[in-house]
């Protein structure tokens, strides 16, 4: 006979794990540059692709994350459970890799802010700036979106309903 799977929970994205991730960016970042530098290679320009896809791709989990805190945070509606364990994957995948992306290009623009009065480092550094803020802005809207997928305890489980971060799947 089979098992039954039980009923698990998830907790939500830890701060800890999204400041590894940012450590680990900004790492590579770094890395990068020293590496251009120690081969005598220029170090790679940062296109404006870069952060206009990040901020696209935070607005559509914004905008997911939003429709999702409606539909079951306010008008207490069931999700079918593959559609919220997809978009709970979503959300702390997109947290995860955009604090890893901000720290990311942190670590690529810190090693050119000595160099601001040349123009190409210049532009590493705005570019790299507007792509930080995007980074943060798709982990702050990948952690909505988790926080979105948050089933609601029932009235009659309030008194030891449990810790609050749980995300039931």
């Amino acid at each position: 006979m089979a098992q039954q799977p039980s009923g698990g929970s998830l907790h939500l994205t830890p701060f800890r794990t999204l400041v590894v991730a940012a450590l680990f960016g900004g790492l590579a970042g770094w890395f990068l540059v020293v590496t251009t530098n120690a081969f005598d290679l220029i170090p790679p320009e940062v296109p404006w692709t870069a952060p206009i896809g990040l901020i696209l791709v935070a607005a559509l989990v914004g905008v997911l994350a939003y429709s999702t805190h409606q539909r079951i945070q306010v008008r207490h509606e069931r999700m079918e459970p593959q559609r919220a364990v997809a978009f709970l994957v979503l959300g702390k995948a997109s947290a995860v890799a955009g604090a890893l992306v901000a720290g990311g290009y942190l670590g690529f623009a810190l090693m050119f802010l000595t160099r601001l009065d040349a123009a190409a480092p210049r532009d590493r550094v705005i570019r790299s700036a507007v792509a930080i803020v995007a980074g943060i802005v798709l982990c702050v809207m990948g952690l909505l979106l988790e926080r979105a997928c948050k089933v609601p305890t029932e009235p009659d489980e309030g008194a030891d309903g449990g810790e609050g971060d749980d995300l039931e799947a």
